[in-house]
C-alpha cells in the first residue's frame, strides 16, 4: 500500500511514526514545500519526499492520503486526492469549505473520506460515556480547556501558523476538538448561550475567551470555558448528578470517581500501556492518534465504518459558527 502524508510538521510526523507502527510494510511518501522538513523526515523515517503534490502524482500511484497541512488549505488538497482515486484521512478542517463537493466525490468514487476526531478514540472518553450512561440520571458538567496561545507551538510565532488566522483561530480549534466528544457523551446540542470577549494583549483579531452554556437533547447541560489566555495548560472536567461525581484533568491517569457510599475519591485505571512523547503535554496520549489510524485503515479495507464523518463535522462547525457569532 502506498500512503501519502501531506504536510510534514508536527502532526505529519506523528502520523508517519504511527503509520509505521501500524504496518512497517506500508510505503510512505511525504509532501512539504519546506525543504528542511523534508530532509528531517527523509532522515528520521527513511521515506521519499516531494515538494508538491503534482510531482508525486506524476510518478507514483497512491492508495491513501493523510492531509496534515494548515486547515484552510485542506479542501483543495482533499479534492485533488479524491479525484486521483485516493482515500483521504484529514486532520481538523475548522471550516466547511468544499464539504458538499468532497462528500459527493467520495461517494461517487466509493472512497473513504475520514475526518479526524481524536478525543472520540480516547479510552478516558469512552469510560466517561459509559459511567454517565450507567448513572442513569440527568447530569451537569463544568469543563475548562485553555492554554496560552504562544505556548501552543513554542518553536514558532503564533502569527505564523493557522491559529493566528481569524477563520481558523485557536478558540475555534478548541471547540472543534471538544464538541464532537461532548456531543457523543451528553447528546446533541440544542441550545448555546455565550459570553465572549478579548482580555489579553495577544496580537490577534478574535475573541480569546468564551463561556458557553450548553443544553443537550438528553436534558444534560454544561458550562464550557475555552480560551487561549490561560498561562498553565489545563483541561479540567467535573460531571455531577444525583448518582455520579466524576473528575478528569485530561491526563490518562487523571480520571477520578467519588464513591458517595465510602465518602472517598478513587482513580479509575484505564490504560495497560500509555504511549506518550516527552516533548508534549501530559494530556497528549499517542494511543488515541494510533487508534484512529487503525480505524481509518479498517474503513479502507471495508471492515468497519468511521465513528465520525464530514456530515457530523458539518453540524459541529455550524454550532461553532453560532458560538462565534
Amino acid at each position: 500500500m502506498n500512503v501519502l502524508v501531506i504536510g510534514l510538521g508536527s502532526m505529519g510526523k506523528r502520523r508517519i511514526r504511527l503509520i509505521q507502527k501500524y504496518d512497517s510494510t506500508i510505503q510512505i511518501f511525504g509532501i512539504d514545500t519546506n525543504e528542511e522538513r523534508r530532509k528531517v523526515c527523509e532522515k528520521e523515517y527513511q521515506i521519499e519526499t516531494y515538494s508538491c503534490l503534482d510531482d508525486l502524482f506524476n510518478v507514483n500511484e497512491t492508495d491513501c492520503a493523510f492531509v496534515c497541512t494548515s486547515p484552510l488549505s485542506h479542501s483543495e488538497i482533499i479534492n485533488k486526492c479524491l479525484k486521483r482515486n485516493t482515500h483521504v484521512f484529514t486532520e481538523l478542517n475548522l471550516v466547511s469549505d468544499g464539504y458538499d463537493e468532497n462528500i459527493a466525490l467520495a461517494k461517487e468514487y466509493e472512497l473513504v473520506l475520514f475526518m479526524s476526531s481524536t478525543f472520540l478514540y480516547r479510552d478516558e472518553i469512552k469510560k466517561i460515556k459509559s459511567l454517565v450512561n450507567k448513572a442513569n440520571c440527568v447530569v451537569n458538567y463544568t469543563y475548562h480547556v485553555g492554554q496560552y496561545l504562544p505556548d501552543w507551538h513554542p518553536w514558532e510565532n503564533y502569527k505564523d501558523f493557522f491559529v493566528g488566522d481569524k477563520r481558523s483561530n485557536g478558540c475555534r480549534e478548541i471547540f472543534a476538538i471538544e464538541l464532537p466528544w461532548l456531543t457523543d457523551v451528553f447528546g446533541y446540542i440544542t441550545k448555546v448561550n455565550v459570553i465572549k470577549n478579548k482580555i489579553s494583549n495577544l496580537n490577534i483579531d478574535y475573541d480569546d475567551n468564551y463561556l458557553v452554556m450548553i443544553q443537550h437533547s438528553t436534558g444534560h447541560k454544561g458550562l464550557f470555558a475555552a480560551d487561549v489566555v490561560t498561562r498553565k495548560a489545563v483541561r479540567n472536567l467535573e460531571i455531577f448528578g444525583e448518582n455520579i461525581f466524576l473528575q478528569w484533568d485530561g491526563s490518562p491517569q487523571g480520571l477520578r470517581m467519588y464513591d458517595y457510599m465510602e465518602k472517598s475519591d478513587y482513580i479509575i485505571e484505564i490504560y495497560d500501556e500509555i504511549d506518550q512523547l516527552k516533548e508534549y503535554s501530559k494530556v497528549i496520549v499517542e494511543n488515541a492518534y494510533f487508534n484512529e489510524i487503525v480505524s481509518f485503515f479498517e474503513a479502507v479495507s471495508g471492515n468497519s465504518a468511521p465513528i465520525y464523518s464530514f456530515e457530523k463535522d458539518k453540524i459541529i462547525l455550524k454550532i461553532i459558527d453560532e458560538i462565534e457569532a
